[in-house]
């Protein structure tokens, strides 16, 4: 593997963990994953701190193991610079469908890639 795909995988399976209901119902998992100064912008529009995203992420929905799972699809990376990686993806959530991107990012002297920026623009209901 090169470096770019070397980073772009593991961005992806950071993403693809932090859907998992298990390590969003974990703060410790959540911690892990997101950069101290991450911020969100959610489907709904609001803004989210890095401190409210692991305060909050347990209760927010897709976070229950018998609840709805966030479906992703389409998911493409691409390193931006060193360190530095864009992913965007669409997901369907029971039954709503968002676009989605986020910026990952390594800081050295971490070894581990960490989100950074997470935004979700909202799709209009699929027509037959």
């Amino acid at each position: 593997m090169t470096q770019e795909s070397d980073a772009v995988a593991a961005a992806i399976a950071g993403e693809l963990s932090l859907m998992d209901p298990a390590v969003r119902a974990s703060r410790t998992e959540t911690v892990r994953l997101l950069d101290p100064e991450f911020t969100e912008v959610g489907a709904s529009g609001r803004r989210y701190t890095y401190a409210e995203t692991v305060a909050e992420l347990p209760d927010h929905p897709g976070s229950s193991p018998t609840g709805p799972r966030y479906e992703p699809s389409a998911i493409r990376g691409v390193l931006l610079a060193p360190g530095l990686v864009h992913l965007t993806y669409t997901t369907t959530f029971a039954g709503h469908r968002a676009h989605r991107t986020s910026l990952w990012r390594r800081q050295p002297p971490e070894t581990t890639w960490r989100m950074y920026y997470h935004q979700a623009t909202p799709l209009p209901p699929a027509t037959p």
